[in-house]
């Protein structure tokens, strides 16, 4: 059981759930436009996704505590390098159009954790961190697999791309509930601001939002609606019973995992 314990740790605290989960919005776009993907795009968005939030997440700390790392961040360390090689090795098969968008929304991941204005990066000015987080993943899911397949981003993909905004905010909040007790005041992240009723509040008016804009899209997919409703809904029952102290894995497994539920289960429903 310790080792099962150990592997399951290293598989959230790598980022290999987060990438799956990122990868699953990815393939949720694809499906719903049948956009022809090649298969090096989803390895390169898998372990772009990885290598990045490991950069975001362990740099200032690898910084400030260089030489005793304990063993499990170590090997973070070098399971994100070798990812990195992984990454490369995708990335130099990838067309300049397609390198070009996914360096803009590296960049903003770069800032994200790099000081830039008076010692401070973008996750310390007020506010910015949530919408930062949810903008490179609406890019990412959503605009790169048209760029990927030099398809036209048509109308009902900009709505996808708000409406992945407001589902990617309202995935964070069970989060931002959990980091109040850890989070600085000066960071001011929306339960901090209006408290943790109103920002459930707000969650649950997001997922309503975000279901709004399904009915605004033309060639109506039943299976992605049918999907997606299930999703809103186990997503708005997680953000209901989040509270500051919550079990270790709570957000960062079920939470986090909800976009591959989301994801097989359109598969089902549409292949039935």
């Amino acid at each position: 059981m310790k080792l099962l314990s150990r592997v399951f740790a290293f598989y959230i605290n790598s980022s290999i759930h987060v990438a799956f989960a990122v990868l699953a919005l990815f393939a949720i776009t694809v499906l719903e436009f049948s956009i022809a993907v090649h298969k090096v795009v989803y390895g390169f968005v898998f372990f772009a996704s990885l290598t990045g939030y490991n950069f975001v997440k362990y740099a200032k700390i690898a910084g400030l505590h260089h030489r005793s790392l304990t063993k499990s961040l170590r090997l973070i360390q070098l399971f994100s390098a070798l990812c990195f090689v992984v990454l490369v090795y995708f990335a130099l098969q990838l067309s300049l159009k397609v390198l070009l968008l996914t360096a803009g929304f590296g960049l903003a991941t770069l800032l994200y954790a790099i000081p830039v204005v008076r010692s401070k990066n973008l996750r310390n000015f007020s506010g910015v961190k949530i919408f930062i987080v949810a903008f490179v993943w609406a890019g990412v899911t959503v605009i790169l697999p048209f760029v990927a397949s030099n398809s036209e981003i048509t109308f009902n993909a900009y709505l996808t791309f708000f409406q992945r905004i407001l589902i990617v905010v309202a995935l964070i909040l069970p989060f931002e509930i959990r980091d109040i007790p850890y989070d600085a005041l000066n960071l001011k992240t929306l339960p901090q601001l209006v408290g943790v009723k109103k920002t459930k509040l707000i969650g649950f008016m997001l997922l309503g939002l975000g279901l709004g804009f399904e009915l605004f899209k033309t060639n109506f997919e039943i299976s992605h609606t049918l999907s997606f409703i299930v999703f809103c809904v186990l997503l708005g029952g997680l953000i209901a019973i989040s509270k500051p102290h919550q079990n270790r894995y709570f957000a960062s497994f079920w939470v986090e995992g909800l976009p591959i539920l989301w994801l097989l289960l359109f598969i089902i429903f549409k292949n039935n």
